[in-house]
């Protein structure tokens, strides 16, 4: 029992499925070796994230350690603050994730992907992370905050390099603190000269929009609008080129689910509901109880260390009839892959609409998908767990 939950261990990472059912069904309270509480079924999860004595700020932890003295000063995103300040600044950047506003998107969406199987139509195949799954939510994103687009490489290794940060530092390899202390400083001084050109010459975009509020006395600091721009550039791409990475590994692996789509393309929503649970992009969200909770599963002591395995959680037989069967038509999917309360997903509109854009595309387009490598490689990521390359060949 002592390696069931060992996000160290390659093998876990590639297919950390069947540990997840043996915690579902004999470890539903977990203490890892590495002090950690681990929780997986779906209601124990669902009442943590509904309740209100937990914490997204870990700086209130007793335990609580920048891991360099310059951190003790860094403004984190509103993911990992608290109200008041969360409310505040969730509020200031939720008026461009509105369901009608992101709708507006999704013909700039579609343009995007077609210019990407147009040129997979000719090829017959295609390297889904490199070819779809990272150029389509990038180039959204960016339009959206008003990054230019040749921009991107300025911070795709510090995208790679934050994502990475999110999972527990016992797990990073040596130098990584290094090289992202390295990386946040040029991730800084760029976002400062966008920040000052934005001042100047105002678009129509995000970036100008949290200014202007700022302007207005909704008392957003430059540490702050930092923090922020910086947390919608990463989770606003890295999290969805996961989601529709998954979806086509999905597809390939079960062709009778991709032939319902591909007859049926109005089926893509519910496909999109099913990869985020039956392999969502998220496998771990953290909390810092500030009292004692008592779940279904067991105690969970104030200022313990909690981690949620909602992936698990979309597996857990109680919830989910035939869990661990891939079925794009399943009615009433409540998984937990955006998370729950008030700190659910500010971005799951416009990831759903760039997935069902992807994959949608892709069931009109193609009879077929065939898997070049199964398994694929997988990043070294834990808490965003995602295929590093994905080879296909696409049937007309």
């Amino acid at each position: 029992m002592g390696a069931l939950w060992d996000p160290i261990d390659p093998a876990f990472r590639a297919d950390p499925y069947p540990a997840y059912r043996v915690l579902l069904e004999d470890a539903p309270l977990f203490e890892s070796p590495y002090g950690l509480l681990v929780v997986s079924r779906y209601e124990d999860c669902l009442a943590i994230l509904r309740s209100s004595g937990t914490s997204n700020d870990f700086r209130k932890s007793p335990r609580f350690a920048p891991a360099a003295e310059d951190e003790e000063d860094i403004t984190p995103s509103f993911l990992f603050l608290d109200p008041p300040d969360h409310t505040r600044l969730r509020g200031l950047v939720s008026r461009a994730f509105t369901p009608r506003r992101v709708e507006q998107l999704r013909p700039r969406a579609q343009e995007i992907a077609d210019e990407i199987f147009d040129r997979a139509t000719i090829t017959g195949s295609m390297e889904v992370v490199e070819d779809l799954a990272f150029p389509l939510p990038v180039l959204m994103i960016c339009e959206l905050l008003g990054v230019p687009a040749e921009d991107v490489d300025e911070f795709k290794e510090w995208s790679a390099a934050t994502a990475r940060g999110l999972d527990p530092s016992f797990t990073w390899p040596p130098g990584m603190l290094e090289r992202f202390q390295e990386l946040r400083s040029r991730a800084m001084d760029y976002f400062g000269e966008l920040i000052a050109r934005r001042r100047r010459e105002p678009q129509d975009d995000l970036l100008s929009a949290l200014l202007q509020a700022e302007e207005q006395g909704d008392r957003l600091t430059e540490a702050e609008l930092f923090s922020t721009l910086n947390l919608l550039l990463i989770a606003g791409h890295e999290t969805t080129v996961n989601l529709i990475a998954n979806g086509v590994l999905a597809f390939g692996r079960y062709p009778d689910q991709f032939a319902l789509v591909h007859e049926d393309p109005a089926l893509v929503r519910s496909a999109i509901e099913e990869i985020l649970r039956f392999d969502p992009p998220v496998h771990m969200m953290g909390r810092l109880p500030i009292e004692d909770i008592e779940l279904t599963c067991g105690s969970i002591p104030a200022m313990s260390e909690l981690v949620m395995l909602p992936a698990a959680s979309g597996r857990d037989r109680s919830q989910f009839t035939a869990p661990d069967t891939f079925d794009v038509t399943r009615p009433d999917n409540r998984h937990l892959g955006f998370g729950f309360g008030i700190h659910h997903c500010l971005g799951a509109p416009l990831a759903r609409l760039e997935a069902q854009v992807a994959l949608g595309t892709l069931a009109r387009r193609f009879s077929a998908v065939e898997l070049v490598t199964d398994p694929p490689p997988y990043k070294d990521n834990i808490t965003l767990r995602g295929v590093a390359a994905l080879e296909v060949k696409l049937a007309s």
